[in-house]
């Protein structure tokens, strides 16, 4: 059969026109186009309003010219009765309707040596007569290839299935620039949408915090997006960012002249709703009260009931793209896009079953953490750091059931106690004062629970600088344990308190309460985590006394339990105690190598609270060094650490002082300029980056016993002018000043200085620093 004139030659005039511009999607349409000349059929699948169809028509458009009888594009979203599919696809290529031969062999022999391509679109609710019929074509039509849209693939022999996934959004706000616009299409589909709607619209500095927000909230989805930027002809942006949280009622207008499932969001999904099996559809229900990732066991242990078979309706899902599985790893996990979730939650709300379900979650949720705390002192840590972090949505949901309903207070808390080592090992601490602060106000009975989260309340309160609090808490949780008589807790609230009143400077207070609880633990045997930080909290005052031998044993016996245990966490804190240790001495390259072996771990383990104290006391060896850029660059990105912690350095006030004599140093070798330059570096630098360059260099070698207690001999070697200006060094003072406060040339401070390395033994300031230090306490 000859082709029609209207079919030969056709080109893509078959296809939909486009309105609107066609916005990213570049490296998925090369995708698309590479796998078409390799496969005869391709299908894009992907959750409706995902942009699918849109992107068929895209790439359609871009390979047209290969085919010489053209591009013909078949719409099934209206076509209810599988026997019609043959004639859509007769019809769009323009057969005559007069024949008595079956519709399927008068394609066959039509298309037997046509050179075209067909954009089958909507393939889902017709998927196994669209299955049968694209068979047929390819098996006899070679010149033929199909180009299919559907939530799920047809699962026929040669078939290359391309996932659409939504937009990428931004995790954090960003600055505005044609290479964030390209990175981050979500946003310029927005500025393109609203642009047409509020002439002169862009995405600029001052609103960019506000898009990448809605388009966060919309999951990146094109659909949803569309249909907000249209609402900008009656609010502003700010009011639809407020108004986003009931979505579906928002999103509820469209182009009148799109398809009926695309005019509101909600007509999209219940689309896909519709498709299910009653099975897949109570599954997706019930998956929704997971916030975030999950993964098939915690669906089973959930979801199932009445009869569900849990593992089949999930494959179902996740075939229609109402489920995506995400990364790789060991442990396969899927999630939901928010807009999916909510319409399931919607759905479940309407069963009844909400209330159970989420109480099932939160006992679920409420064992997983308590599996990782029972493995937070072993080798499964940097498994459980991962796990912790693929879960936080679930955790967070389950602490705010239990937290809203009053029975339940007393399982939020034993829920906030045992995630400690994901607030503090992975360095969440402020979510853990939210949580556990929450948590205790609302059940203040006696409880073995109480005394736990009051010591772990009073740890993060130290841990974020907030020592009254901290004493406060931690004060609480020792007389409580007394009245309950828990020891192990009691030990605990003894260790913890004693290392507050260390960090306000009442060592007197707190020596002899650390021996305690060490003492406690050992006769115990019992080593956690947090007991086994003893080592290192009776190693501070040891540092600071100069007995850098006793300092060195207490830490090297932590790293022999740390060893036996297969435990990391801990033992990175004892080799950056060991780092400081060292270079109080001027010991620099055993203090780096400390260090970066700290930094190792505590990355490979993503322990955001103790990257900034390996990274800031790297800088502090490149000062002793003399490599004052590098140095200052540490500073900078260390600073950038802090501020999702609190204080820095745990707002201890012999290492503040330190740090502001290291930065003041850097600033006066460097100038103002230079100082804040080499800041901002540091910065802007990523994380991976960042640590990279910390761990790159060596320090130059120093003399190889170099020691700054104070002894009567060093004393006296020194003009009483060399131990003024000494006393100016360790408060910190940079040359100028301590010219300016003697009224001398900035010249002769300057050689007073170095009398005072030569006469020490010295090779930095800090040195001296120290030197006097200890000289006052002796």
């Amino acid at each position: 059969m000859n082709a029609t004139p209207e079919a030969r030659g056709a080109g893509p005039g078959s296809l939909p026109e486009d309105l609107t511009s066609f916005v990213g999607r570049r490296r998925l349409t090369d995708t698309a186009r590479r796998f078409l000349a390799d496969s005869r059929l391709v299908t894009l699948t992907g959750v409706g309003g995902v942009g699918k169809t849109r992107l068929a028509v895209h790439v359609a458009r871009q390979v047209h010219r290969a085919f010489r009888d053209g591009v013909r594009f078949v719409e099934l979203a209206d076509v209810d009765d599988p026997s019609l599919v043959p004639t859509a696809v007769a019809a769009e290529l323009r057969l005559p309707e007069a024949s008595v031969r079956e519709l399927t062999a008068v394609l066959v022999d039509y298309l037997a040596d046509k050179q075209l391509l067909i954009v089958l679109d909507n393939c889902e609710h017709l998927l196994q007569c669209c299955a049968g019929l694209v068979g047929d074509l390819l098996r006899t039509a070679s010149g033929v290839r199909v180009l299919a849209t559907s939530r799920e693939p047809m699962m026929i022999s040669g078939e290359r299935v391309l996932e659409v996934e939504p937009l990428p959004v931004p995790s954090a706000p960003v600055v505005v620039s044609d290479a964030t616009m390209d990175e981050y299409p979500a946003l310029r589909l927005f500025q393109d949408r609203a642009s047409a709607i509020v002439p002169g619209f862009s995405v600029n500095p001052g609103n960019a915090s506000v898009v990448t927000s809605v388009c966060r909230r919309l999951d990146g989805l094109p659909l949803a997006i569309e249909l907000a930027a249209a609402w900008l002809r009656v609010l502003s942006l700010e009011q639809l960012s407020a108004r986003l949280e009931d979505r579906f009622r928002l999103l509820k207008t469209g182009e009148q002249g799109a398809p009926a499932r695309h005019r509101t969001l909600r007509a999209a999904v219940r689309w896909s709703f519709d498709l299910c099996s009653t099975s897949e559809r109570l599954l997706w229900s019930r998956l929704s009260v997971f916030t975030g990732e999950f993964d098939l066991d915690a669906a089973e242990a959930v979801c199932a009931g009445d009869g569900l078979d849990v593992f089949t309706a999930m494959s179902g899902l996740l075939d229609k793209s109402i489920i995506v599985r995400c990364g790789g790893g060991p442990r396969a996990s899927y999630r939901m896009l928010e807009t999916i979730r909510q319409y399931g939650a919607e759905r479940l709300a309407d069963t009844g079953e909400a209330p159970r379900l989420r109480c099932t979650h939160r006992d679920y949720f409420l064992r997983e953490a308590e599996r990782a705390d029972a493995c937070s002192c072993g080798p499964r840590q940097g498994e459980w750091v991962r796990r912790l972090t693929a879960e936080r949505g679930n955790l967070w949901a389950a602490l705010e059931f239990c937290l809203d309903e009053p029975a339940q207070a007393r399982a939020g808390l034993r829920m906030a106690d045992a995630l400690w080592f994901y607030w503090v090992g992975c360095g969440f601490v402020r979510e853990g004062a939210h949580w556990l602060g929450r948590a205790l106000a609302l059940d203040p009975e006696p409880s073995h629970e109480r005394v736990r989260a009051l010591w772990i309340d009073g740890w993060i309160a130290f841990l974020r600088g907030e020592n009254a609090t901290s004493l406060v808490l931690l004060r609480q949780a020792l007389e409580l344990a007394g009245e309950l008589d828990d020891e192990a807790d009691r030990i605990y609230a003894l260790q913890f308190y004693a290392e507050a009143e260390m960090f306000v400077g009442n060592l007197d207070v707190a020596v002899p309460m650390l021996e305690q609880a060490l003492a406690g633990h050992r006769a115990s045997g019992a080593w956690t985590a947090p007991a086994l930080l003893i080592f290192g909290q009776c190693a501070r005052p040891a540092v600071l006394a100069g007995d850098i031998d006793l300092a060195v044993a207490l830490l090297t016996e932590c790293l022999s339990i740390c060893d036996s245990l297969g435990e990391r966490w801990t033992r990175s804190w004892s080799e950056w105690n060991l780092g400081v240790a060292y270079w109080t001495t001027g010991a620099l390259r055993k203090a780096a190598a400390h260090l970066r072996s700290s930094l190792r771990a505590k990355q490979d383990l993503v322990d955001r609270l103790g990257i900034p104290f390996c990274v800031e006391l790297l800088g502090w060896v490149a000062i002793s060094a003399g490599r004052t850029d590098r140095a200052a660059v540490l500073f900078g990105a260390a600073d950038a650490g802090w501020d999702l912690i609190g204080r820095p350095l745990f707002g201890f006030d012999t290492l503040l002082r330190w740090r502001r004599q290291n930065r003041a140093w850097c600033r006066e070798s460097l100038g103002d300029a230079g100082f804040a330059a080499a800041c901002r570096r540091g910065a802007l630098m990523p994380q991976p980056e960042l640590v990279g360059f910390a761990l790159e260099a060596e320090p130059p070698e120093e003399p190889a016993a170099v020691v700054v207690a104070p002894s009567a001999a060093a004393d006296q070697a020194l003009t009483k002018r060399e131990r003024q200006v000494a006393e100016m060094v360790a408060r910190g003072m940079t040359n100028k000043e301590i010219a300016e406060h003697l009224l001398i040339a900035q010249r002769t401070a300057e050689s007073h200085i170095e009398n005072i390395l030569s006469k020490l033994g010295f090779t930095s300031r800090t040195q001296i620093a120290v030197w006097a230090a200890h000289r006052r306490r002796a």
